[in-house]
């Protein structure tokens, strides 16, 4: 990426030159149909071979399955597209459900245990954020500590085991419904809206794109690369922040065992969906249907009753194909 293709600043959007700027998005809207057909062949085949997938009811099902895994899909796009990665997402989840819990039930306000989540989980990935951005060290190697030691503030937070919320209305932050669907599926949904605002009609976004690209020339742009990375991962905790909460509503529990493994989970939708773990490629549609895809083949194989340790090496071989498939594109993109 030249600096002809990097934001001027981070309030000027960027200005791609000439054809090269027409190759570029015209390959991920040829790359993303691809994905949608995937989809639908997909959702074609359960709907025929799998009596019960297609009802009303196990389809609300199937959104509220993904409400986990698309909510914070939508950030890790983000994360990735800058060229980093996040893998203590599902410990920030526990902990912030922990946290939630904790505190609801010693104030007994469900308002203050919901923003002490949600502060939990931002502070978690903000302090990733600052470690990366000032320090300079690997995301992978950062955020794995990171992983670990939150993990191991929510089971001192919980005092080892998992806390009972005492106050009844938190439970309608998990149950809440709107024209059929629960409050976890609306959350997902804005998330979907508005960080595909972000991603398509922002600077911020371009930055990101520009900075997972190439970040030197980014810099040389003007864009404030240490401070972007401090927002996304920022971003990223305060919506797993959001997930932890809810997930400690439907549980009734703030549970510091809870989600082991999701960081994997969200990190195949968004391979999946077309996101690039070199950086500097993402689309916020590539990302929901990669988010589907996964929750049809895991609805799929609850429906068919699949034991689950079958269940984990389909998700593995979910998360290896889907590499693969990032690695063909990188390649197929450097010979362009």
């Amino acid at each position: 990426m030249t600096t002809d293709n990097v934001t001027q600043g981070e309030n000027e959007p960027a200005r791609p030159a000439g054809r090269q700027g027409l190759i570029k998005p015209l390959r991920t809207l040829l790359d993303t149909s691809g994905l949608i057909a995937i989809f639908l062949l997909l959702f074609i085949a359960l709907a025929v071979l799998i009596p019960d997938f297609l009802t009303g009811r196990n389809m609300v099902g199937l959104l509220l399955s993904v409400t986990l895994i698309g909510s914070l899909a939508t950030t890790m796009m983000l994360v990735l597209a800058l060229g980093e990665v996040d893998l203590s997402v599902a410990s920030t989840v526990a902990f912030a459900g922990v946290v939630a819990a904790v505190v609801t039930t010693n104030t007994g306000s469900v308002f203050i245990g919901v923003i002490g989540g949600i502060v939990a989980g931002g502070a978690v990935g903000a302090f990733n954020g600052l470690v990366i951005a000032k320090f300079g060290i690997n995301s992978l190697i950062a955020t794995l500590a990171a992983m670990e030691f939150v993990r191991g503030l929510a089971y001192i937070t919980s005092g080892g085991d998992a806390v009972m919320i005492t106050v009844p209305s938190f439970f309608d932050l998990g149950s809440a419904s709107f024209l059929g669907l629960t409050l976890p599926v609306w959350t997902m949904l804005a998330c979907f809206v508005i960080f595909g605002v972000i991603l398509n009609m922002t600077a911020f976004g371009r930055n990101v794109l520009a900075t997972g690209g190439n970040a030197e020339a980014a810099a040389l742009a003007g864009v404030n690369v240490r401070r972007l990375k401090i927002i996304v991962f920022g971003l990223q905790g305060v919506v797993a922040g959001v997930v932890g909460v809810l997930l400690a509503s439907r549980m009734g529990l703030g549970d510091p065992n809870t989600s082991m493994g999701l960081e994997l989970a969200v990190i195949s939708a968004c391979v999946l969906g077309g996101v690039a773990l070199s950086g500097g490629v993402a689309t916020i549609t590539g990302v929901l249907v990669g988010v589907m895809i996964m929750g049809c083949v895991q609805n799929a194989m609850g429906l068919l009753n699949v034991p689950t340790f079958y269940q984990y090496l389909v998700r593995g071989a979910i998360l290896l194909l889907a590499v693969m498939f990032d690695r063909w594109k990188h390649t197929r993109r450097q010979r362009a």
